[in-house]
């Protein structure tokens, strides 16, 4: 600690930042550019996620499990995609397979004398069905909520945001089929949260002058906006 305080001291004296604690510089810019969290969170990215072992999996804390949705969600799109077979036929045959097996493996252990182990019961405490339907109850008011904001016009910025991503999904969806979006989208939902929880600083910090730059045109197209009404009502007066 000493020989890093004389360094800095040394530091300090050798060059006109010094004086104003350039040895401490990089880390007062590295708190302002960290300042702005992406998604306006105030926890740890494993924390938003959830916390538990879907979070784990996610972000690559069960490197098995995760490249294992990774290969299952690879072969799914291989059979659906290139086998052209229909999605209803295969979820059939499937289910079939695994009804004749569970039925052979049961009528083999009762040849056998042996006893089949206990179907699993699920258990749900009054607790947690009630904290589960109030958060339910609470997102779907929040949702309507949104959507009448929409529709009155109250919130450019998010009728804006509907907007875009309505029609970038139209686009999308007329150029590739729901198997090739639903693994993309898999494959996104397994990879990019697990590479921005690895780069995490760098992102946000690029992710913040995106969003000052975002809200400062906003704020220009807001301010025009708001002036058209008046402009008109002027316009109509004799």
């Amino acid at each position: 600690m000493e020989l890093s305080d004389d360094l800095c001291n040394i530091e300090g004296n050798g060059d006109a930042r010094g004086s104003n604690g350039g040895c401490c510089a990089p880390s007062t810019s590295a708190e302002a550019s960290s300042a702005y969290k992406l998604f306006g969170r105030q926890t740890s990215f494993h924390q938003m996620m959830g916390g538990g072992k879907a979070a784990d999996v996610i972000l690559w804390r069960r490197r098995r499990v995760s490249f294992g949705i990774i290969i299952a969600a690879t072969v799914a799109w291989l059979i659906f995609e290139y086998s052209e077979l229909p999605f209803l036929s295969v979820s059939s045959d499937v289910l079939l397979i695994l009804i004749v097996l569970l039925f052979l493996r049961a009528n083999y252990a009762a040849f056998r004398k042996k006893q089949l182990p206990t179907l699993p019961e699920l258990v749900l405490s009054e607790e947690m069905v009630n904290n589960a339907a109030a958060s339910f109850r609470v997102k779907i008011n929040y949702m309507l909520l949104m959507a009448h904001d929409i529709t009155l016009g109250k919130d450019f910025k998010l009728f804006f945001k509907v907007v875009i991503i309505l029609w970038l999904l139209s686009v999308i969806g007329s150029v590739i089929s729901f198997f090739s979006l639903a693994y993309i989208g898999t494959i996104i939902f397994i990879t990019v949260p697990a590479l921005y929880n690895k780069f995490e600083d760098h992102v946000d910090r690029y992710a913040g002058k995106i969003h000052r730059q975002f809200s400062r045109h906003y704020k220009i197209v807001d301010e025009s906006i708001s002036r058209l009404p008046r402009s008109m009502a002027k316009d109509k007066e004799p």
